[in-house]
């Protein structure tokens, strides 16, 4: 969290705001490469950006993946909050499936992305947001959500971050029902392939909110996996240096094919 990343190779608005932007990444070699899109976390407060994420990029595209460091307007930014972040996080993923050199367009830079190996990770709220947005977009081959707040309706239960979701959503599940409804991984349909990782000694966000989530949506049907690391807590799960690090990145490569 204290150490500076390694630089990212390109820098791309899809917005006009100062926080609407990814930090790409680029693998040596000939394209078409599979992209791994990173969703940072930090219960979707503005005091927390993608900083702490370009580590774990920077390993993946070691490893031969493009990555994509998603930054978006967060709680305390104008446009913050409900919809808007969610509308960010869309909006970034939409540009970026049009970088793609099967995508041609003379307006918009080419990059060797294979749009059929994108994979979606989230850390933390940013597992939310991955989930969601594989939810409401059909490209995404896969989604691994790291240490997830993946049920909207526990972390308010539980007053997760001193009641990050109720800030987030804009009230209550009372007061805001539509917003729980339409926001809450638990409660959306998801075609996309789902890995659940979570750090056994998380006192972040509880680990039975990846297990549950996994036995809930196994019973739908849905192709949903849990892989939880035995002493990891909340940020060993995206830390290369970490002893977790080796089964994340196990997970990655296997989503990404």
């Amino acid at each position: 969290m204290s150490l500076t990343p390694p630089k990212a190779d390109v820098r791309l608005a899809y917005g006009s705001d100062e926080n609407q932007f990814v930090d790409l990444r680029l693998p040596q070699g000939k394209g078409p490469h599979a992209l791994a899109i990173a969703i940072h976390g930090g219960y979707w407060r503005a005091k927390y950006d993608l900083g702490y994420m370009g580590h774990l990029c920077a390993a993946l595209t070691g490893k031969g993946i493009a990555t994509a460091n998603l930054e978006y307007r967060r709680v305390g930014n104008a446009g913050g909050g409900w919809p808007g972040t969610f509308a960010d996080v869309r909006a970034a993923y939409q540009l970026l499936t049009q970088l793609s050199t099967k995508n041609v367009s003379k307006n918009v830079p080419q990059y060797e992305f294979d749009v059929r190996r994108v994979v979606v990770m989230g850390h933390s709220a940013g597992g939310q947001l991955g989930l969601c947005l594989a939810a409401h977009e059909k490209g995404p081959m896969a989604v691994i959500s790291l240490a997830g707040v993946v049920d909207l309706q526990r972390a308010y239960q539980l007053h997760l971050s001193n009641d990050a979701v109720v800030e987030f959503l804009g009230g209550t599940p009372t007061e805001v029902a539509d917003h729980y409804r339409e926001a809450d991984p638990m409660k959306l349909a998801i075609g996309a392939r789902q890995w659940l990782v979570h750090g056994a000694s998380d006192d972040v966000v509880p680990p039975a909110f990846s297990r549950d989530y996994v036995g809930a949506k196994q019973k739908m049907k849905e192709d949903a996996r849990l892989v939880e690391i035995a002493g990891a807590g909340h940020f060993e799960v995206v830390d290369p240096w970490s002893g977790a690090w080796k089964e994340v990145e196990r997970v990655v490569l296997e989503a990404v094919g």
